[in-house]
């Protein structure tokens, strides 16, 4: 009954030649085949319904800019969704779908918008970088529980919510999202934030709240945050303790490692010159960090300090996050000991 409704809604609209329709909440398990009559449409929604899958016919919609699928039955992504030329617009939020098919999400080139929250996605495929259009990408509340290093290809990407997965880390990708202005990333399980975050230009707003960090990155106070969320987070505190200094030995690929580095601040280096021979090398040395003290580069961490800020204050974030610690990495007790600065050493349990 509520199919042969829909099809005299049908076959009564493709006479006006709408741009727009709209099919919600009418119980559907399936879209009739008449929607292809409506050549003109733009924009179509069947969001609260019972769909399992598109029909063949879907695919002569060659005109449609924005698919509304939300609150339906699809264990995967329709192919026909990879045969709309001008799709720039697609929520498929609160479905049961597990995976994403390779072959339709990296046919999807010219997704401005996509919406899968409230799924059981555990992964992403690599095909994700294809949707180099993106600028919004939601996943919140699915089980996904790493980003693929791909992530870093959606340079056109402004917001990326990932709330409610099973986060542990983010890929240094990210630093490639240049144009990122928002990051979703509470109620994950994230111990630790990527320094390479200080890639992302022109991040404002930054939710990392509820996850298992102790302390966020140094760079993030290179960042132009307005508002930075940290809350319900097992943050340091500044608990002063004695400790002894272990004597420095550092091993025979952190001294190369250091020489080399060094060598590659003089642009007219013949270094520079054999590097271009041993890729692994390049890739080993790409890892590299800065002493926050001297500013020279190290490869592997030597001593891990905070710095406890004001956020509000130093960042000059609108909202108050109170007193949050920054993690600092030093080359050498030596930079430690310098005086004039206000890093603390980190105290192992």
């Amino acid at each position: 009954c509520h199919g042969n409704m829909s099809d005299l809604l049908l076959l009564n609209a493709s006479r006006a030649k709408p741009k727009a329709i709209s099919l919600t909440n009418k119980r559907l398990d399936r879209v009739p085949a008449l929607i292809s009559k409506l050549q003109t449409l733009q924009s179509v929604s069947f969001k609260n319904n019972a769909l399992t899958c598109l029909c063949d016919e879907f695919c002569d919609l060659k005109q449609l800019t924005s698919v509304n699928l939300g609150n339906n039955s699809l264990s995967c992504l329709p192919h026909q969704l990879s045969l709309l030329p001008k799709l720039t617009t697609l929520h498929v939020f609160g479905n049961q779908i597990g995976q994403l098919v390779p072959s339709v999400i990296g046919s999807l080139q010219g997704l401005t918008l996509l919406n899968l929250n409230d799924n059981c996605i555990a992964s992403l495929p690599p095909e994700i970088s294809s949707l180099q259009q993106l600028q919004f990408l939601s996943l919140v509340r699915n089980q996904l529980s790493k980003l693929p290093p791909q992530i870093g290809n959606l340079t056109e990407l402004r917001e990326l919510h990932m709330s409610e997965n099973q986060l542990t880390s983010m890929p240094d990708e990210i630093c490639e999202l240049k144009k990122l202005n928002k990051l979703y990333l509470q109620k994950n399980k994230l111990t630790n934030l990527t320094y390479n975050i200080q890639g992302c230009l022109r991040l404002s707003v930054l939710d990392v709240s509820v996850n298992g960090l102790v302390s966020l990155p140094f760079e993030i106070k290179s960042l132009p945050l307005r508002e930075l969320y940290c809350e319900a987070n097992p943050m340091l505190q500044e608990l002063p303790v004695s400790s002894e200094q272990e004597d420095e030995v550092l091993c025979l690929r952190e001294i190369a490692a250091r020489v080399v580095l060094v060598s590659l601040k003089d642009r007219t280096s013949s270094t520079r010159v054999r590097l271009k021979f041993h890729p692994e090398v390049r890739k080993t040395l790409s890892a590299s960090r800065k002493c926050a003290i001297c500013g020279e580069s190290f490869l592997n961490t030597w001593l891990e300090c905070v710095q406890f800020i004001n956020g509000r204050k130093v960042l000059g974030v609108r909202n108050n996050p109170g007193i949050v610690p920054l993690r600092v990495l030093l080359c050498s007790y030596k930079c430690f000991n310098v005086k004039g600065h206000d890093f603390y050493g980190v105290a192992s349990s």
